[in-house]
């Protein structure tokens, strides 16, 4: 089967690394698995941060144009794709192309952790959430990474076909290796950016403020435009407790996370975080907030400890026992590993889409 796939925030040849463009990376190399040809439709990003941007908004309609005359001249040339698949359209990067393309062209439209929330209806983005509204009501069927984005799909467009799909990763060499935990080690892998990510780091320096009288050290894995406002918020800590590694490839990254105890990362506004399951994976116990699609990927009591969001005590104190009890820890990563290896892995999301793309094209998979 042929799939044209489409990631209007963030396409997965984009230069600066995230979370989306893992996600879309992963996306399509779970569809290949499955023996489908993939084919990156578009880079258009179609991404309007201000809702008042009109001038931005008509560049991007005329972008757009442009890319909707370009595949349609190739598809009439080659045949169009079996399907198009759209992953995370949402109110500030809706899918300008691929909905009039499938309805000219006969051709099932998916989405892949679309989003809507009618209180975003505002300025520019109000039509721009129209949009996706309109394309969430006719695809074949709407993907959901989680309970979240499921349960605002159901309410906002009732008339939405929709599927679950657990978040995922290619878990593959970090099951293989071996963990070996420095007890006092802690980590975290996150973009240095404003916003949540800043938040996060916000907050875990006020968690580990409370525990200077513990050992422990902290490595930290990323880099970004908010790094010199996130050292500061650091600052207090002596030295040798600090490691900052910058931004790291897969590899290193997996090193340092087999030698460390636990993964500490509040994750204000998570999605879900794919670096939770790639800690997970290495055998790192999760520490983190209650919060949005994070319970999504972090199992309470079994593979880490969620702890109320916005409560820096309770995450002090959920650090404080988990340093001091090694047992538990080693119980934790063990259910860690385990859960990724059931649930959420690339084989496992392979299957899935599939079975859920089959349904919808007669087996064509």
């Amino acid at each position: 089967m042929r799939i044209a796939f489409y990631a209007p925030l963030k396409s997965p040849d984009h230069p600066v690394p995230s979370g989306d463009r893992l996600m879309a990376r992963l996306l399509m190399a779970a569809l290949r698995q499955g023996e489908d040809r993939v084919e990156l439709a578009s880079q258009l990003r179609s991404y309007l941060g201000d809702a008042q941007d009109w001038q931005g908004l008509a560049k991007l309609q005329a972008a757009a144009d442009v890319e909707r005359d370009r595949l349609r001249a190739l598809w009439q040339r080659d045949g169009p794709p079996d399907l198009w698949l759209c992953y995370h359209p949402y109110y500030k990067a809706p899918d300008l192309i691929g909905p009039a393309l499938c309805k000219e062209f006969s051709r099932p439209y998916v989405t892949v952790e679309a989003s809507y929330s009618a209180r975003r209806n505002h300025g520019i983005w109000a039509g721009m959430q129209a949009q996706v509204h309109a394309a969430v009501s006719a695809a074949s069927v709407n993907i959901c990474l989680t309970a979240r984005d499921h349960d605002g799909l159901k309410e906002g467009v009732p008339r939405a076909r929709l599927a679950r799909l657990a978040p995922f990763i290619d878990a593959t060499a970090l099951l293989k290796r071996a963990p070996e935990p420095q007890p006092t080690r802690l980590i975290c892998v996150a973009m240095m950016r404003a916003g949540d990510k800043a938040d996060s780091y916000a907050h875990l320096a006020a968690a580990l403020d409370r525990l200077q009288d513990l050992p422990w050290h902290l490595t930290i894995v990323g880099d970004g435009p908010a790094r010199a406002q996130i050292e500061a918020r650091f600052a207090a800590f002596a030295p040798e407790r600090l490691s900052w590694v910058g931004q790291q490839d897969e590899a290193t990254i997996a090193g340092l996370l087999a030698q460390s105890a636990i993964y500490v990362w509040p994750g204000c506004g998570e999605a879900f975080g794919l670096a939770y399951l790639e800690a997970q994976a290495a055998g790192v116990p999760v520490l983190a907030w209650r919060t949005a699609g994070v319970p999504e990927v972090v199992a309470d009591g079994v593979s880490g400890v969620l702890t109320p969001e916005g409560d820096d005590g309770a995450y002090a104190d959920a650090l404080a026992s988990l340093l001091q009890d090694a047992p538990r820890r080693a119980a934790l990563a063990q259910g860690a590993r385990a859960r990724v290896a059931q649930h959420h892995t690339l084989q496992v999301a392979a299957a899935a889409l599939k079975q859920t793309l089959g349904d919808i094209t007669g087996g064509r998979t």
